[in-house]
């Protein structure tokens, strides 16, 4: 069985340093992470992870970000995992 993921994404690399150090301490080896530097790159690995049907109980994004705001990003995350669900259970 695969991990559980946690997606993490904002476009300040220390922002992602200090998660990823805090991720690891709370949760140690109990979850797998990911981390994004833009909306558009939080959606490729999203795209990479759901073929695999790889959980992701808990997403974390900044709100202003260049292109991409993170309320969109969780909309379009959200679209796309429901569609996703629609065609495994077909």
């Amino acid at each position: 069985m695969c991990k559980q993921v946690i997606l993490c994404v904002d476009d300040e690399k220390i922002v992602i340093n200090s998660l990823r150090t805090e991720l690891k301490k709370s949760f140690g080896d109990q979850y797998s992470f990911e981390f994004a530097e833009s909306g558009k790159d939080a959606l490729a690995l999203f795209n990479e992870m759901i073929p695999e049907k790889k959980e992701i109980p808990l997403i974390i994004t900044d709100y202003i970000m260049p292109k991409m705001k993170g309320d969109e990003l969780l909309k379009l995350l959200q679209q796309k995992l429901s569609s996703k669900k629609k065609n495994w259970k077909k």
